[in-house]
């Protein structure tokens, strides 16, 4: 018996670091492996008939904390196409989502109303969401907005022009939008009115869920939403960004996954770039500080 479980874990392991292609989710097994082979074999000597059938209970517990609780922590950011050049499938959007928009948002000098659009997961019946300020145990809030900036887990923005009151969306793409910033001091400067966003826009780690768990983007707009341009590169996750009005340039670094690992490590190269924000195309270029 103790050699069908061990021989049980080795395919385990093989199987799992094959699939993933991730040493990470090896040596998880192999620490969790470890434990349960010693603890085992030392429990073999001190146990007898009557605790047989209590061990075998505890096996198959264990085999079931084994199998569900490694690898979620492991994931790497980024899981590459097979084949190595095939594009990650945009995530089709959740059925069992409610889409809903907080109050509109107007920020100082612009003649746009903000929508910000998110979606609450269904708990219940549809009949009982509006007999209360919530849904079960959330909330109707799903953004926030503090010194020109809006956050949260936005599924998409609409912009409303106040005088005619038309509007348009941001994008027809399933995304995660975590904050929105107007650069105002570029607009006290230039007149120039623009938006940057740091987005979730794809499942890099192909988790069927869009989240932190996958690469930060940087994407610019104007004010009304038009021009919706990324400015990181595929599979380069966003370190920082930074709008300098001295030099009209919105400034961001980003890093790659050089080694294909699917991490972001030291060992990984850091792109420094900008864009000249008189340009209206927007043209990412490179600069080396170092």
């Amino acid at each position: 018996m103790f050699t069908k479980y061990a021989n049980f874990f080795i395919w385990l392991y093989l199987e799992k670091k094959i699939k993933h292609k991730n040493k990470k989710f090896g040596s998880c097994y192999i620490r969790k492996v470890s434990v349960y082979l010693y603890a085992t074999f030392h429990t073999q000597d001190r146990y007898h008939t009557f605790e047989k059938n209590m061990k075998n209970i505890l096996i198959l517990a264990f085999l079931i904390i084994l199998m569900t609780s490694c690898g979620s922590d492991d994931k790497p950011k980024v899981i590459y196409p097979e084949d190595g050049i095939g594009e990650i499938q945009e995530l089709r959007k959740d059925s069992t989502l409610i889409e809903i928009a907080d109050l509109p948002i107007h920020i100082d000098s612009t003649k746009y109303l903000i929508h910000p659009i998110g979606e609450y997961k269904i708990y219940g019946s549809r009949g009982s969401y509006f007999s209360s300020s919530s849904y079960g145990s959330g909330s109707f809030s799903i953004s926030g907005y503090s010194r020109y900036e809006i956050s949260g887990n936005l599924y998409n923005l609409k912009f409303e022009e106040i005088e005619s009151e038309e509007t348009r969306l941001l994008t027809d793409k399933n995304i995660r939008i975590k904050s929105v910033r107007f650069l105002n001091e570029i607009f006290d400067k230039t007149k120039e009115q623009f938006l940057v966003y740091r987005i979730l826009d794809k499942d890099t780690n192909l988790d069927k869920k869009l989240n932190d768990n996958d690469i930060s983007t940087l994407y610019i707009s104007n004010i009304d939403g038009t021009a919706f341009t990324k400015l990181t590169a595929e599979f380069h996750e966003l370190i920082d960004w930074d709008a300098l009005v001295v030099k009209n340039r919105l400034y961001f670094r980003s890093i790659e996954d050089s080694n294909k690992n699917g991490d972001f490590d030291k060992d990984d190269k850091i792109s420094y770039q900008f864009i000249d924000l008189s340009d209206k195309e927007w043209k990412v270029k490179q600069y080396k500080p170092i």
